[in-house]
């Protein structure tokens, strides 16, 4: 399993030891390195991401407010000089916290961590055209597709709202829409992904579904729009 890295720091030279890091393992593929968080933000809308390394002192946006900031973040590794945002930034669930000058046992260790991670979300969701299983508050919960009603992002989170309950369980967005059947499921938003089936009515730029109204994207509204257009009845 190559895993895709994004390295985000204002230092050229600390960029550069990173991506040199990141050349030594063969599980690790460079992908890019930005100089700001708000060039990283563009390039993760144009690029598969899983694992990015990023400073936490950075003008303009620190490297917590933009993770704080994404919807659906890959892993994250903070590297900085600083000891004392560690508290915070374990507090946004990342995968680990390298203090610099970061030797190159320390950043295996935390990469294999990062790895064992994506191992881990690989094996949490098992589905098929009827049912998926799920691991949610030490469970193992198993839900039928016909029970979905949308999905929510949510850090590095999913909510998965059924008729009766919702569950929150430890997997990536776009991991979850990549394995859920693709012709019961439509993406509406960022952080959203809604069973056709579910559909009850559009409303300018919101989709309702019982009682809820979620956000239609301009995005994914002529996705959505085809989608539903193709279960038109004819005359």
């Amino acid at each position: 399993m190559v895993i895709n890295c994004l390295v985000v720091d204002d230092e050229p030279i600390a960029r550069e030891g990173i991506l040199e890091y990141i050349r030594q393992i063969d599980y690790l593929k460079p992908v890019a390195q930005c100089k700001s968080a708000a060039e990283a933000a563009g390039l993760l809308q144009k690029n598969k991401i899983d694992l990015i390394f990023t400073d936490i002192q950075m003008p303009k946006l620190s490297g917590i407010e933009f993770v704080k900031a994404l919807a659906d973040p890959p892993l994250i590794i903070f590297t900085t000089a600083y000891s004392e945002y560690a508290l915070e930034g374990f507090e946004l669930d990342v995968v680990d916290y390298l203090l610099k000058p970061i030797s190159f046992p320390r950043f295996l260790k935390s990469v294999e961590k990062a790895q064992s991670y994506l191992h881990a979300r690989i094996r949490e969701v098992s589905i098929t055209e009827d049912f998926f299983f799920i691991k949610c508050n030490g469970k193992i919960e198993k839900i039928t597709m016909d029970e979905v009603v949308y999905i929510e992002a949510m850090a590095n989170y999913v909510i998965i709202h059924t008729r009766q309950k919702k569950y929150i369980t430890y997997l990536t967005f776009s991991g979850i829409e990549e394995q859920l059947p693709a012709h019961l499921f439509v993406r509406i938003h960022k952080s959203f992904l809604v069973a056709i089936s579910a559909f009850q009515t559009i409303d300018g730029n919101e989709v309702i579904t019982g009682s809820v109204r979620l956000p239609l994207s301009r995005n994914y509204r002529n996705e959505v729009m085809s989608r539903i257009e193709s279960r038109f009845i004819k005359r």
